[in-house]
């Protein structure tokens, strides 16, 4: 007896500071959660990441979670990390969203857009004065964003093809800058005599006298169309979708965080989407034989 008691006594010790230590960690391993977001990325690592910041604090203030900003290499990067479950919530383009779509059979949700991606648009850039229209563009260099880019390839693409061009057959050369900035950059720059972006980033290079449109100017606008939006796996639980979808839509440009987030986003505000508003984006991609 006397020698069995301290080994119960011990088992029983061990058995108390194991439950204690479980009881202290528990709190520690919910901290380190965190919930991963990347986005496509069409525009400089810089840029990208000066936008992601403060979205990112205000995403912890309202998941109650710690939240990374993972950036990817290129558009097809943020399609298989969303899609392989590497990141909770992807910023895609309506293109970016259909193939993520079409690759995870239908198992991932867009849950909200800026209510400017309701009525998007690319514009067509030239440094030539004797562009004035898109048939003018007919032997000539010119440069799309990224091949996976909405704004800066399917749509202009599409809306190219509608006119009667085919970009394959009738531009002299086709590059494919990799972002909407780089495109500007190459007409620019001389290395393209054209290219097409999103309207929005090519505003805002506009409005911070980043271009100088005495020798880049925009002489074609398409018309609109769905695009951008944050997207989330179809397996995330509705608990949670619900919390984002609520946390995005609240931003409201009237409070200091709500109007510094929105305006880096390039937003007015965010408003629910839904995987049918990119119905049009999935035609045109198929029409051109890109998906």
């Amino acid at each position: 007896m006397p020698s069995q008691f301290p080994s119960r006594a011990r088992r029983t010790l061990l058995s108390c500071a194991l439950l204690s230590a479980a009881a202290f960690m528990h709190p520690a391993l919910q901290a380190q959660q965190v919930f991963r977001v990347t986005a496509i990325p069409d525009e400089s690592p810089t840029e990208l990441a000066r936008k992601a910041a403060p979205l990112v604090k205000y995403l912890e203030s309202k998941l109650g979670m710690k939240v990374e900003f993972t950036p990817v290499t290129d558009y097809a990067a943020s399609v298989e990390a969303l899609v392989n479950k590497k990141v909770d919530m992807a910023w895609f383009g309506g293109f970016t969203f259909v193939q993520a779509n079409v690759r995870s059979g239908g198992k991932v949700i867009p849950l909200v857009q800026r209510e400017e991606d309701e009525k998007f648009k690319s514009v067509f850039i030239t440094s030539d004065p004797a562009i004035k229209t898109l048939a003018d563009l007919k032997g000539k260099d010119v440069s799309f964003g990224s091949q996976s880019s909405t704004s800066g390839h399917l749509m202009p693409r599409s809306f190219l093809m509608q006119a009667g061009l085919n970009p394959d057959k009738d531009f002299k050369r086709v590059a494919f800058s990799g972002a909407h900035d780089a495109t500007i950059a190459a007409v620019a720059s001389g290395k393209v005599q054209a290219g097409a972006l999103n309207i929005s980033v090519w505003d805002k290079f506009v409005a911070e006298k980043k271009v100088d449109t005495n020798q880049v100017r925009a002489f074609y606008t398409t018309p609109a169309y769905y695009d951008y939006n944050w997207t989330v796996h179809a397996d995330m639980p509705a608990a949670t979708r619900d919390k984002l979808t609520k946390a995005f839509t609240d931003l409201s440009k009237a409070t200091p965080e709500g109007k510094e987030i929105l305006d880096l986003q390039r937003a007015t505000r965010f408003v629910p989407t839904q995987a049918d508003n990119y119905k049009g984006i999935e035609a045109a991609a198929r029409s051109a034989g890109l998906l």
